[in-house]
């Protein structure tokens, strides 16, 4: 393993989530006055803290959203983690070999520390992430694209910069991993290549993750 930590994004990387947080997203907007496509959510939120969504929308309509729209998304989103959500094909494989190899490995997500905990334990994954691998854009002043996070999860963990490598599923996401001086492995499963282009390496199942990293 050339690399001294392995750093996941969350949503679309580890839990199957970004269709059913995109898809009540939209839905969600489009119910305040602010018509959202699926497709809208994807290309404008997939990946972000939710600060982005508030700032778009105040900068698109100059209208703010409810003081209250953070836990309202939540609690839906939590509602409909417990009925579908699953983890992403291979997710699970991979955290084991990563384990029994002994490479250390976290995560650090635009979500809240409490969405990334509702997912684990829906999907079982919290087995292999204790808090203490766990880090949140909730942890920094800025989400991504900006490199806080990464650059934070890094330094929690005791591992420079360049011997990290970051696995990532949304543009936002890839370039925060490239402003933090780390290579970054785009997945495409859900996310067409050509908008992960400054990543490292480019893969479309998670099961290939671990001969990609050697």
């Amino acid at each position: 393993m050339r690399y001294d930590l392995v750093i996941f994004d969350n949503d679309g990387v580890l839990v199957d989530s970004e269709p059913i947080s995109n898809r009540l997203l939209a839905a969600y907007l489009t119910e305040l006055g602010h018509p959202t496509s699926y497709e809208d959510s994807i290309r404008d939120y997939m990946g972000s803290a939710m600060h982005r969504v508030h700032d778009l929308v105040e900068e698109r309509t100059g209208q703010r959203l409810p003081a209250d729209f953070d836990d309202v998304f939540h609690a839906r989103v939590f509602a409909a983690f417990e009925r579908e959500l699953k983890p992403v094909a291979g997710a699970v494989d991979v955290v084991e070999k990563l384990a029994a190899d002994k490479v250390p490995y976290c995560v650090a997500s635009s979500g809240s520390h409490e969405r990334i905990r509702v997912g684990h334990r829906t999907t079982g994954l919290d087995r292999w992430f204790g808090d203490e691998v766990v880090f949140s854009s909730q942890d920094v002043g800025r989400g991504k694209p900006a490199p806080d996070l990464f650059l934070y999860a890094a330094e929690r963990m005791g591992v420079t910069p360049d011997r990290c490598a970051v696995v990532e599923d949304s543009p936002l996401g890839v370039q925060a991993a490239v402003a933090a001086g780390m290579d970054v492995y785009g997945f495409t499963a859900m996310t067409p290549p050509e908008k992960l282009a400054g990543a490292t390496r480019l893969f479309d199942d998670l099961r290939k993750l671990p001969d990609l990293l050697v």
